[in-house]
């Protein structure tokens, strides 16, 4: 079987691990609140269970493409993601969370703070264990949809169907095509910018001297507004100008240092594409830390932000909008998320990184900053977007036009072969073309091409109408492998609905064995 469509195998030392961090964490939740309530002891539990699914499905987006760039190793990758993933969850987590995940029921319709608990649990438990399928299913899922269904799931079987938000709804299932088709598009279109500007070049070290600072001055304008809109919002808010202008300044700093820096490493590089791209690998690290941060400090909420539900709920005996996080329950969203991606990660980050395309520095980083920029501008205009879903569908909006920049190219060098045999040259003229043509500049390339044409007499050389549709076919590469486009995308359909489903399954066994 291929190995891009193969679940994970069975680990029973992973199993015995993650057993271990789950009874630590209970065992904990006993020993400190098992006299206030043992239903906070079990809803402890799963809130970790929840932590490491998040860990290790969703944390693969942010390091995967520079695994699958070779800009980080794997060990590298879990290493650097599982320190700033659990820094981003502590230190920017926030006190406060959201007890109702996007507003996707109304809490008003609950009638009591016992049954919310119960809600809450379904929904952290289904979450959960949609989250641990669909990675063992080497697919890549929204960890906030999977929480979503579950509440919508729960809510609905507590209250009915007019608990739910159905707005919210329409909004999270518009972001579905959103979110990839934005992300996509903005990767693709970087790809292309720095290959006509770089790798299509004559001289393509010369084009990355000028260049390059240029792409990663912007690249440090996206994340650091990136990271203070996003990242440490829980922290400080910061307005729009603001974080833009403190991107610009750090966006200036490192265009003026790295225009040095890299004009004194070029001298080392070789002269094509494999020296380009050694000049991305240290952004692309840089990258997957900041990313990682900002991850951590965004969706651990999906793991505590329940179980801070839960626990304000069990003190207060009330329903609130909004609850305090105690730092024992952000430890072990931060734990959780760090434990599972180190045994269950890598996964999902062989997925991300070199299952779906191949992936080398300069695509990751259009990849990466694909991400940063869709989300920036998403959430400026009031859009429903998923990160998980906005990095998948630039991995993918890269890999499409990787096909359709080598089909036109294919189909254009047998062009010219079939023009120069209707011409009866010689071979080695043939070949001194395509040698002159492959070299030159995407600028010359146009003018040979034209040329080409202008020297062909009228009904020689030009290929028909007929002939060039072959030629598309003949020259069409598959760069994206297409089971796992449509494994990934059937299983981000389904999130909500499995999700949901089973949430509705839990609670109604968890109210019939508390109720008397």
């Amino acid at each position: 079987m291929n190995s891009a469509i193969e679940p994970s195998r069975f680990s029973p030392l992973r199993l015995a691990l993650a057993m271990v961090f789950l009874f630590t964490v209970v065992l904990f939740a006993w020993l400190s609140f098992g006299h206030v309530s043992m239903t906070l002891v079990v809803a402890a539990g799963i809130g970790a269970y929840m932590a490491m699914n998040i860990g290790a499905n969703d944390v693969a987006n942010n390091v995967g493409p520079a695994v699958g760039a070779r800009a980080m190793t794997m060990f590298s990758a879990i290493v650097v993601a599982a320190i700033f993933e659990a820094l981003g969850a502590v230190v920017a987590g926030g006190a406060v969370v959201s007890t109702i995940k996007s507003g996707v029921i109304n809490p008003a319709h609950i009638g009591d703070s016992m049954t919310f608990v119960w809600l809450m649990m379904a929904a952290l438990l289904a979450g959960a264990l949609w989250l641990n399928l669909a990675t063992w299913m080497g697919a890549p899922v929204s960890t906030t949809h999977s929480i979503v269904g579950g509440v919508l799931g729960a809510g609905v079987a507590a209250a009915g169907w007019d608990v739910a938000n159905w707005n919210t709804m329409a909004s999270i299932a518009a972001s579905w095509v959103i979110s990839p088709l934005f992300g996509g598009m903005v990767a693709a279109f970087l790809l292309y910018v720095a290959k006509r500007s770089i790798t299509y070049q004559g001289d393509l070290m010369l084009a990355a001297q000028r260049m390059v600072p240029v792409l990663l001055g912007l690249m440090a304008l996206a994340f650091v507004t990136y990271l203070l809109l996003k990242g440490l919002r829980q922290l400080v808010e910061v307005s729009l100008p603001v974080a833009l202008l403190a991107g610009i300044i750090a966006a200036f700093a490192t265009y003026a240092l790295m225009r040095v820096r890299i004009a004194a490493k070029a001298q080392s590089l070789s002269n094509d594409k494999d020296g380009v791209n050694g000049l991305f690998t240290a952004p692309l690290i840089f990258a997957a830390a900041l990313l990682s941060f900002a991850h951590g400090s965004n969706d651990v909420a999906n793991a505590v932000g329940p179980l801070a539900a839960i626990h304000d709920a069990l003190i207060t005996s009330g329903i609130h909008s909004k609850a305090s996080v105690p730092m024992w329950i952000l430890a072990i969203g931060a734990l959780g998320l760090a434990v599972g991606l180190v045994l269950y990660g890598p996964r999902l980050i062989r997925t991300v990184g070199s299952e779906i395309t191949e992936i080398d520095p300069m695509r990751a980083y259009c990849i990466v900053m694909a991400a940063a920029v869709t989300v920036i501008i998403a959430s400026q205009m009031g859009l429903p977007i998923s990160t998980t879903h906005v990095t998948i569908g630039a991995v993918f909006g890269v890999g499409f036009l990787r096909e359709i920049l080598k089909a036109n190219y294919d189909r254009t060098i047998r062009e010219i072969e079939l023009h120069h045999r209707a011409q009866e040259s010689d071979a080695e003229v043939v070949e001194a073309f395509l040698l002159k043509f492959e070299q030159s500049p995407m600028a010359e390339k146009g003018e040979l091409l034209k040329e080409l044409k202008r020297n062909t007499k009228a009904g020689t050389g030009l290929i028909s109408k007929e002939e060039r549709k072959t030629l598309t076919r003949v020259y069409r590469a598959d760069m994206v492998k297409r089971s796992v486009v449509v494994r990934v995308i059937a299983a981000w359909i389904i999130t909500v609905p499995a999700s949901a489903g089973m949430a509705a399954v839990i609670y109604f066994a968890i109210r019939g064995a508390m109720l008397p």
